[in-house]
């Protein structure tokens, strides 16, 4: 097991990483609270994979365990259904320090984080993140959030964890596809902070694809320590923690307007290439890096090129980012691989040129 400290005064935690950790739960869990009861949020399908394992540790520890099931889909990240859940809350008689587990990807993180940070106006929160974006990025960081009127992440609160416990065994459970999203966030990280991270994936990519086991463990700790790093320095999201929104603010426009029907690894995916093509059109981000990056993403088994969607509805959703300051769509460009800077300089015609492919 590796160990990544997030440090953040009171609310520091750790991250804990490694195979076979969920069966461990109850054991990490003692000492955090008094509780003697807890709420796991899940999926049908995480749950019939890994809700036995995770309840049985859990009641070998002396834990009164409630679990409340939430249908897949980044559709399911509403005010509905966080509004249902807190109603099975209070049925369980949930009180203040009763931990809510959250077990599975990042809908169920952020979906439960947002009701552990609302219920009773804040629960205990344990991230059991079982995908590889999840363990990577959205677990990680404090980060709760449901969408609303189309709009990626509109409703949300910064509420940290009280412990992340990242069992890489659950990986190897993954579609390719899934694994594939998850390295979109892995790119992130080294494109904005960590070249030899990206050197480290053109060798191994074929290795982290089969789910080989070490490779997995090693992209996971030295994403989460990049991610840990950033946070622990900018925690609200003022300042330097904006790089870790590199390939979002397109990314969030694509899978709003195609109605979530694109991936969030795939937009990302699109949004990090069509950053560092506006970065390579504006004179700062070399040809034979943005090469490179778009190998690496195409051996990701990610998109390189747009989907069919119109470039006016694109700037629309992007004027709605988080980001957006003073009306000016904030971008996270890349200057070099292992290095990206932040503008609002960028003129939305170069953006819908880049989209469409115009050179």
């Amino acid at each position: 097991m590796r160990k990544v400290r997030v440090r953040l005064g009171l609310n520091s935690y750790d991250i804990l990483i490694g195979p076979g950790l969920l069966a461990q739960t109850g054991q990490q869990l003692r000492g955090l609270g008094p509780s003697t009861k807890l709420v796991i949020i899940t999926d049908p399908s995480v749950n019939k994979l890994y809700g036995t394992l995770l309840s049985q540790s859990l009641a070998a520890s002396g834990y009164q365990v409630a679990t409340l099931q939430v249908p897949e889909g980044e559709e399911q990240k509403s005010l509905e259904n966080a509004g249902r859940l807190y109603s099975e809350l209070s049925n369980f008689y949930a009180e203040r320090t009763t931990p809510i587990l959250a077990l599975g990807g990042g809908v169920i993180g952020d979906l439960a984080g947002f009701v552990a940070a609302t219920y009773l106006r804040g629960v205990p929160l344990i991230q059991l993140p079982t995908t590889l974006l999840a363990q990577v990025d959205s677990s990680i960081g404090g980060k709760v959030a449901v969408d609303h009127g189309g709009l990626k992440n509109k409703i949300g609160a910064f509420y940290q964890p009280k412990l992340v416990i990242a069992d890489t065994t659950t990986l190897k459970t993954l579609p390719p596809q899934q694994i594939s999203d998850g390295l979109a966030e892995v790119i992130k990280y080294a494109v904005i902070r960590d070249r030899g991270l990206f050197e480290y994936l053109e060798h191994n990519l074929d290795r982290i694809r089969r789910r080989d086991e070490r490779a997995l463990n090693t992209v996971v700790y030295r994403s989460a320590r990049i991610k840990a790093e950033v946070v622990a320095k900018d925690e609200r999201d003022w300042g330097l923690r904006q790089i870790l929104n590199y390939g979002h603010t397109i990314g969030h426009a694509i899978e709003s307007t195609a109605h979530f029907r694109v991936e969030h690894g795939q937009a990302v995916a699109i949004g990090m290439l069509t950053a560092a093509r506006i970065s390579n059109r504006l004179g700062l981000f070399d040809r034979n890096e943005l090469t490179r990056l778009k190998e690496i993403i195409h051996r990701a088994g990610l998109a390189t090129e747009m989907p069919g969607l119109d470039g006016e509805e694109l700037i629309q959703f992007m004027k709605h980012d988080k980001k957006i300051h003073l009306g000016r769509i904030r971008f996270v460009l890349p200057k070099r691989i292992g290095e990206v800077f932040i503008t609002d300089e960028v003129e939305p015609s170069l953006v819908k040129q880049v989209l469409a492919g115009v050179e």
